[in-house]
């Protein structure tokens, strides 16, 4: 596996770019946004992901190693491939992948050309729970760790004997109690834990 490159860049393309490596010239496909930053005949770092078929060697470039993993999670999808994963990252910065699959933003998914509603269904459905965190925004949207944890909590709670409905209701309770930014999602579940030990 070749996990990165660093060399000079040669040469850039609409989706690609050549570094120069030991005197070994590398064509690496790379998103819009990544080839924005190359300068040819500058140095550059690309962390890479190298796919292998039966007819070709195919390194994939981004510009750093979160983008890369984002990149490699989307192809255990069902259906995601190589090229449709590096759109994903073409169209969304990978903040806002884990994000919009996080929240189960169906809508901002299928701005990305190749998916369509089942498509972002299903990575919704696939990599919900395997996303990663999601950082807080300047405006105070998240995912995983602010505007997702309704949901990860009443999923806990249903994993752990309650009904959807009485889950619905504590989380509901939870979030009332809520000023600001959200506690991590551990604490909120023993928050709702607490209320639902009351009702039983």
């Amino acid at each position: 596996m070749i996990a990165s490159v660093r060399g000079v860049v040669t040469a850039t393309g609409p989706d690609h770019a050549v570094i120069e490596v030991g005197g070994v010239g590398l064509a690496v496909q790379c998103a819009p946004g990544t080839i924005a930053d190359l300068r040819i005949g500058q140095p550059a770092r690309l962390a890479t992901s190298l796919v292998v078929r039966e007819d070709s060697l195919t390194l994939y470039g981004f510009a750093d190693d979160d983008a890369k993993s984002l990149f490699e999670l989307l192809q255990t999808a069902s259906g995601v491939g190589p090229r449709l994963a590096q759109a994903v990252l073409a169209v969304h910065t990978p903040d806002a992948v884990r994000k919009a699959i996080a929240n189960a933003d169906t809508a901002a998914l299928t701005r990305v050309p190749g998916i369509g509603k089942k498509g972002a269904e299903r990575l919704v459905l696939e990599l919900r729970d395997r996303i990663g965190p999601v950082a807080v925004g300047a405006d105070g949207a998240a995912g995983v760790t602010g505007g997702a944890w309704p949901e990860q909590v009443r999923q806990a709670l249903i994993g752990l004997g309650w009904t959807a409905g009485q889950a619905d209701q504590a989380v509901a309770a939870v979030a009332e109690s809520v000023d600001g930014a959200p506690p991590p999602v551990p604490v909120l579940l023993k928050q709702a834990i607490r209320l639902l030990g009351r009702t039983r």
